[in-house]
């Protein structure tokens, strides 16, 4: 069984937009994430910006297929390396850096865990990458890695209260868990996640749309064709192929770029004794 986390969330500039730290009781770790265009007073204020920590930068990714566009590293004094950032790379609206107020986090111990989580969001497939090579994981005594790995496990779980949910891949559920879509040209299994909807890889989608189909699903449509995460099925013309697992931000969304049209996802998304999505919300609320 799990434990629950104690987690704190202070604004010292009394604000959602400004700064963000985020602490873990019983911890010494600490995130702070501001957005780029307060980058420059947060770096003038805070003190973390001048600690040894690691640093993930995010913003919109050019393809489709990923969640967001991503770069990690680490610095003694991480203002140094986001800074050059800041005037180099254009594609980062999000900063969120992990220090320590406690002195554990030396060179070899934050080259370790930018190696780490670079692994792990390569793994996961979720985040483009805009690191151009990823570092090898830097060889560390037994005790000083299971302190970067227990601190690495929390820094996992305050991520994705920040927005950050590339580390880690989604989770496969069970296949009578897994909910059916069908349409002319059209089949797919999806299941509903914290962040939206997953189509798995294999799902079919119809070729042609028609004249009900929102300009955004088109569109979205057209970037997965042009990704490469749509492509032609060789067996059967009528239809597009998924080429990986997909996440929508919901059901609708994912409904309407497979059956080609309008479409209100918690209907057309049913389970094996043919329940939709919406029958199954309102049982799960039922007294």
């Amino acid at each position: 069984m799990k434990l629950g986390v104690s987690l704190r969330i202070y604004l010292p500039e009394g604000t959602p937009d400004g700064v963000r730290l985020v602490s873990k009781s019983n911890w010494t770790g600490l995130a702070v994430a501001v957005s780029r265009s307060r980058y420059p007073t947060a770096r003038a204020t805070r003190g973390e910006f001048r600690t040894p920590g690691v640093y993930v930068l995010t913003g919109p990714a050019e393809n489709a297929k990923y969640e967001a566009r991503v770069y990690i590293g680490e610095g003694e004094d991480p203002r140094v390396r986001i800074d050059a950032h800041h005037g180099q790379r254009d594609f980062w609206n999000r900063v969120v850096l992990f220090t320590s107020s406690a002195p554990i986090l030396n060179k070899a111990t934050i080259r370790y865990l930018e190696a780490r989580l670079l692994e792990l969001a390569a793994g996961a497939g979720k985040a483009e990458l805009e690191n151009s090579t990823g570092p090898s994981v830097p060889p560390l005594s037994e005790p000083d890695q299971q302190d970067a790995e227990s601190f690495l496990r929390d820094m996992l779980i305050i991520y994705p209260l920040l927005g950050l949910n590339f580390f880690e891949p989604s989770e496969q559920p069970a296949e009578e868990e897994k909910l059916a879509l069908s349409g002319p040209q059209a089949s797919a299994l999806g299941i509903e996640t914290e962040n939206g909807f997953l189509v798995f890889a294999g799902a079919k989608a119809r070729r042609e749309t028609v004249g009900s189909i929102p300009s955004w699903a088109d569109s979205l449509r057209q970037e997965l064709i042009e990704s490469g995460a749509l492509t032609t099925d060789p067996t059967e013309e009528t239809s597009y192929v998924l080429s990986n697992d997909q996440e929508f931000k919901s059901p609708s969304a994912a409904a309407a770029v497979f059956l080609g049209r309008s479409a209100a996802g918690p209907l057309e998304w049913k389970n094996s004794r043919g329940l939709s999505l919406r029958k199954l919300r309102e049982q799960a609320i039922s007294d």
